[in-house]
């Protein structure tokens, strides 16, 4: 893509009310606009870092057996008082329609997908059954402050899973762990991002977080760095500080960025909307349920809290909106626009800046939008390219054959 054609510029100053790092960055990069206080307009750059985010989770819920599907945003207010949620659930955006209907944004789809899936499933043969959708949920947060990491509007995978028995759920439930893990290795997040347990509520004993460190991050754990898992605030105030695997009270305090839940629901949600399945001997029994959720765009935001430093953002290759970042600095753009065609031929995706702008304004740029490879052609490098990958100090100069034994991208 040329640089030039992108309608979106790069700004020096965003407003003053935006403290949290991600909303700095991707509003002075580009790739976001605030609409209004927790509710953002996803622009070309980054909707492309988040339909990347989007897909490898897509892949890995499909790998689990997941079918996708997308339910309505809007959702019937008879159904949230059937589940006792209407008066219950703070966050929820609720409003009347023409004639006086009275609707419910959707905060999240226990209340649709149970009555959906109800209508499928008869007896024993029918389950299990696997679905998920990508969707915007809603919820009238009180502080949306935080940028991508708290809105009032915003990106959510959930995956509800129905069963014949609690045990087929443990075992489905461990499944999903190990794919949210999957998903947070290909991420680059894995590193910095601990399965964390949480209160179940009414739905169990536990639930589970995956918690992202972050000095920046809203929320607080405590560390089992033995176990590698950690405990939540709220349950290490309720039960103790001390690791729930190992029994440990050495452990540390952290700052931690939710990027995913799990919670075992039981039969709660099925016995609200008489679901129920006819097992072998033919008596009806009640359908257990959980719930899987992960935030596509609370993980773009915490990608940037955690891979950035003072010039920009520092993509992760696989979510980066482009590989390669081809700028020309010199007078004659004929080199540069063969290396750029050369490059789209081999399937690298390219940003190519050959703007009518300074040196300086372009490096700057690169820095600030942070793609994983920067090549620049220049009448200091002859005829040869400047190559610099975006977390790295180093600097080289190869001619154009030598390109290809330094570009490693896993997709080409």
């Amino acid at each position: 893509m040329l640089q030039s054609e992108l309608f979106t510029k790069t700004i020096k100053e965003v407003p003053k009310e935006e403290v949290s790092i991600n909303s700095q960055l991707l509003i002075k990069g580009g790739f976001i606009f605030k609409v209004m206080a927790g509710v953002y307009a996803y622009l070309p750059l980054g909707l492309r870092v988040l339909n990347k985010i989007k897909e490898i989770i897509r892949q890995e819920m499909e790998a689990i057996g997941g079918q996708e599907i997308l339910m309505p945003a809007l959702t019937p207010k008879n159904w949230w008082i059937k589940t006792g949620r209407y008066n219950n659930f703070k966050a929820l955006f609720k409003f009347k329609g023409l004639g006086d209907k009275e609707y419910v944004l959707g905060a999240t789809h226990e209340e649709v997908i149970t009555p959906l899936v109800k209508n499928f499933v008869q007896s024993y043969r029918d389950l299990p059954v696997y679905v998920f959708q990508i969707q915007d949920k809603f919820r009238n947060e009180p502080r949306a402050k935080s940028g991508l990491l708290r809105g009032r509007e915003f990106s959510m995978k959930d995956l509800y899973s129905f069963h014949t028995s609690k045990e087929d759920l443990d075992r489905y439930y461990e499944k999903v762990k190990k794919a949210y893990f999957k998903i947070f290795r290909r991420l680059k997040l894995s590193a910095f991002t601990y399965l964390t347990y949480a209160s179940g509520g009414v739905f169990s004993e536990y639930s589970h977080e995956f918690q992202t460190i972050a000095s920046t991050g809203e929320d607080t754990i405590y560390l089992c760095e033995k176990c590698k898992i950690g405990l939540n605030q709220e349950l290490a105030e309720k039960e103790g500080k001390k690791c729930p695997q190992c029994g440990s009270k050495n452990l540390v305090k952290k700052q931690a960025i939710e990027v995913g839940n799990i919670f075992k629901l039981g039969t709660k949600f099925s016995q609200a909307f008489n679901f129920t399945y006819v097992d072998k001997t033919g008596r009806n029994k009640p359908v257990f349920m959980g719930c899987y959720g992960i935030g596509p765009s609370r993980i773009m935001g915490a990608v940037v809290e955690v891979y950035h430093d003072k010039d920009g953002i520092i993509w992760p290759e696989e979510i980066a909106p482009f590989q390669i970042h081809l700028i020309n600095l010199a007078k004659d753009e004929k080199r540069a626009r063969k290396i750029y065609q050369s490059l789209q031929e081999r399937n690298f995706e390219v940003l190519y800046d050959q703007r009518k702008e300074s040196g300086g304004v372009k490096l700057k740029d690169a820095d600030l939008l942070g793609i994983p490879w920067r090549l620049v052609i220049s009448e200091k490098t002859g005829n040869k390219i400047e190559i610099k990958k975006r977390n790295k100090k180093e600097v080289k100069l190869v001619n154009f054959r030598e390109l290809f034994n330094y570009i490693k991208i896993k997709n080409v």
